[in-house]
């Protein structure tokens, strides 16, 4: 699988154009632990960036585990090295994976990740990077596939390690995964014709866990003993699955709409007749949709909670519930399939106030320290067009909004958010809770309690000044607009900026 160093080069820029991960004159993040994969990564990435056309900037992040003592302190100094010589920017951090462990009985495999992940998102946040790059290659694609083989998997895992996704649901933050496309033994070769050092993980030459024995045992009796190209057929199975999922999700998500019979913030309500009539393969993925949709951490969600939902769904009885993560109940009330947030209707701070705003007029909010003036008004399509066009280049706090008047829900409240409100915000493809996009969107803590929800029966459709519901934006169809004009009258409260 040796090949020459241009041809790599060369094919690692393709990936990255053809796939769409990293645009001209972008920054990313990278993830670099110091092995093989990482530092060709990082190399293969700052050759690019002296490229005057592409114009990168770079900034990478070394997470010290401190799970082998000296080495892991030697692993991050060779890192931050490699980094000075390369001339770009690092940051090192250190945490005590196995102490977080014992303290919180999870595995040190899925506590380090997760502390990877964390500080790749403190860095993100704090440099305003918006691409994180990581190094898993073709192998370890090949391994993910045969390990979720094994332990029992779905349509979606069988699809393998995505070359891109986000980091949060719904977020601006994006994991990206440009050597996907190259095998261990390429990566390897480059490193060597280069004259590249990198850092050797003793631990990864032992079975103790189970991806390294999948690597060092298991796939090489099966290469030995059934197929040379397991791993190439593996891969082939994921692009497959993947492409079939893809459509899935797509036929699904149209699918949904029709089934909604409610949706505000504490419930998701479906009609049973229609969902159970499809196959077992369409509920599990509509019902998965629902589950997320109240914000349940999709890592968190098992095919066995799926089936039990759509088996709850099938069922007979006049009523029965099933108690899900994240604290989520499921409910099944005769016709309907009500999803339920467990999560205490306390407020964040006093009694929150409801005001009823006028969808025509002016509503004063003097315990906000607004008035919102309400407009309908009927619309062309060259309105809207012209519309669409200016918000492209709109602020990031906007007082003004122009929804579409037919999917807003009436009558209409002004509150102050609540624990487990959740919204979709304009331009992102999943729900997420207020309190997340408010700390995404960089808002001060002092000021998150400044944010008014203008809410409809379905829930929130304006986080006022930042962000509309997706729900009730302006469509090239729209033909009737509620203008919304939202006027500061309290200068203490809402100073020029938030």
């Amino acid at each position: 699988m040796a090949m020459a160093k241009a041809d790599l080069e060369s094919r690692f820029e393709q990936v990255l154009q053809a796939g769409g991960l990293v645009q001209h004159g972008d920054s990313v993040l990278l993830g670099v632990s110091g092995g093989a994969d990482s530092v060709a990564m990082l190399h293969l990435f700052s050759r690019l960036a002296q490229q005057g056309d592409w114009s990168l900037t770079l900034h990478v992040v070394h997470v010290n585990h401190r799970l082998r003592g000296a080495a892991a302190d030697e692993d991050a100094a060779f890192v931050a090295e490699t980094c000075r010589l390369l001339r770009v920017p690092c940051t090192i951090e250190c945490v005590d994976v196995a102490e977080i462990a014992e303290r919180e009985g999870a595995s040190v495999e899925e506590v380090g990740r997760h502390c990877r992940f964390e500080a790749f998102e403190r860095v993100a946040l704090k440099t305003g990077i918006r691409a994180i790059a990581l190094a898993h290659q073709a192998d370890d694609q090949a391994e993910t596939i045969l390990h979720r083989i094994i332990r029992g998997t779905g349509l979606r895992g069988l699809a393998g390690i995505r070359a891109e996704r986000p980091l949060r649901p719904g977020g601006d933050i994006r994991v990206i995964r440009p050597m996907l496309d190259f095998w261990r033994a390429e990566i390897d070769s480059y490193l060597q014709q280069e004259g590249i050092a990198y850092r050797e993980d003793a631990t990864n030459a032992g079975t103790a866990y189970t991806r390294n024995c999948i690597r060092h045992e298991l796939l090489p009796l099966l290469r030995e003993r059934f197929n040379p190209q397991v791993s190439e057929a593996l891969i082939r199975l994921a692009d497959q699955a993947r492409g079939l999922h893809a459509y899935l999700a797509e036929t699904c998500e149209r699918m949904l709409d029709a089934l909604v019979i409610e949706r505000n913030d504490r419930q998701f309500v479906l009609h049973c007749p229609p969902l159970v009539r499809k196959p077992r393969v369409i509920q599990t993925e509509l019902i998965r949709r629902a589950i997320l949709g109240m914000g349940v951490p999709e890592g968190e969600l098992t095919y066995a909670h799926l089936n039990a939902v759509a088996d709850l769904a099938a069922g007979s009885e006049g009523s029965k519930t099933l108690h899900l993560p994240a604290g989520l109940r499921v409910s099944r009330r005769y016709s309907r399939l009500v999803f339920e947030s467990a999560e205490p209707a306390a407020a964040l701070g006093p009694e929150p106030m409801d005001i009823r705003v006028s969808a025509e007029g002016v509503t004063s909010l003097p315990g906000f320290g607004l008035e919102i003036s309400a407009q309908r008004v009927q619309a062309d399509e060259a309105t809207v067009a012209d519309h669409l066009g200016r918000s492209i280049d709109r602020e990031t706090f906007s007082f003004e909004e122009w929804l579409d008047a037919d999917a807003v829900r009436p009558p209409l409240v002004a509150r102050s958010r609540r624990p487990g409100d959740r919204f979709l915000p304009l331009g992102m493809t999943d729900m997420k809770k207020i309190s997340d996009f408010l700390i995404d969107e960089k808002i001060d803590a002092d000021r998150r309690e400044r944010v008014v929800l203008l809410c409809d029966q379905l829930g929130p459709i304006w986080v006022v000044p930042l962000r509309i519901d997706e729900r009730v934006r302006l469509k090239r169809a729209t033909r009737n607009i509620l203008r919304l004009l939202a006027r500061p009258t309290d200068e203490q409260q809402w100073p020029a900026t938030m």
